[in-house]
């Protein structure tokens, strides 16, 4: 048979294509995915840091854990992270310790962030990040 009879290259286009598609859409599912767990985590690393900030600012241990509270929840929701469950835990110990004594407060964080919506056959549904921060107190600073 000649060439001519069998074909030739008529439809490898087409046949390369449908093969490279799934790939592409594949490779572009692990970027996408990756970059959220990227963004979940940094993003949990600045909540905690914030939040323990803000309760090292506080004069009393329920300002400071209503105060890192709240400021967790604002830092989430200004970079655009979305937590399926979110828990903030306040250690305002430090707020107790006497004036010129050194004393620090801890938040941690920990959010479950949703990743059904990331194309990419066994990707978990969901990723759960901890973070956990802690800020000195100012020594010389008036408590409650």
């Amino acid at each position: 048979m000649t060439r001519a009879g069998w074909g030739g290259d008529r439809g490898a286009a087409a046949v390369e294509f449908t093969l490279l598609v799934p790939l592409l859409v594949l490779l572009f599912g692990i970027v996408v995915g990756g970059a959220r767990v990227w963004l979940a985590r940094t993003t949990v690393d600045a909540a905690a840091a914030a939040g323990a900030r803000a309760a090292s600012l506080a004069r009393a241990p329920a300002t400071a854990v209503a105060d890192a509270e709240r400021l967790v929840r604002v830092q989430l929701t200004v970079d655009g992270l979305r937590c399926v469950r979110l828990s903030v835990d306040v250690s305002a110990r430090g707020l107790a310790a006497a004036p010129g004594a050194p004393a620090q407060v801890s938040a941690s964080v920990r959010c479950v962030v949703p990743l059904a919506d990331v194309l990419v056959p066994g990707w978990p549904g969901e990723l759960t990040v901890a973070a956990t921060a802690s800020s000195a107190v100012d020594s010389y600073r008036g408590r409650a």
